[in-house]
């Protein structure tokens, strides 16, 4: 029985699921995440605490440009990354409360009411009968036709 978070939750996702999918979206409600990564970094460097990265920013080939669109880089991705990794884990969340759920609603019973295998107990049911003198090698060879 699925409780009423998880019926919840399959309503929610029923209706957002596509629009959680597109990559404008992602990108902007990751952003928050993007940030938390950018501006640890953008204190570190404005703080001053590591004296190389000091000489370097004040050198004559700094280029802020480039550490701008490193930090913009970086929110981008990891807005989209985040976002789309939190949406395949609710896409499976989703799918396993619909099988559950299914399986609930329709359950099929077996004749002895144990779970019927697809896979029949025979060992030679694929394979055919197994010569033990040969080796696998040797029993694939013959199979094919080659020697």
């Amino acid at each position: 029985m699925l409780t009423q978070q998880e019926k919840d939750f399959i309503r929610y996702w029923a209706a957002n699921r596509l629009r959680r999918k597109k990559l404008v979206t992602q990108f902007l409600v990751g952003i928050p995440i993007g940030l938390a990564f950018v501006i640890p970094i953008v204190i570190n460097f404005a703080s001053g605490w590591y004296k190389r990265a000091q000489m370097e920013a004040n050198s004559q080939d700094f280029n802020p440009a480039v550490l701008l669109v490193a930090l913009l880089l970086i929110v981008g991705f990891t807005a989209i990354f985040y976002q789309r990794h939190q949406w395949d884990q609710y896409e499976q969340r989703y799918r396993e409360l619909l099988i559950r759920e299914a399986r609930e609603n329709n359950p099929s019973p077996t004749p002895n009411g144990s779970e019927v295998s697809p896979i029949p107990d025979d060992p030679n049911f694929l394979s055919g009968p197994v010569d033990p003198n040969t080796s696998p090698s040797e029993d694939l060879q013959q199979k094919t036709g080659k020697n």
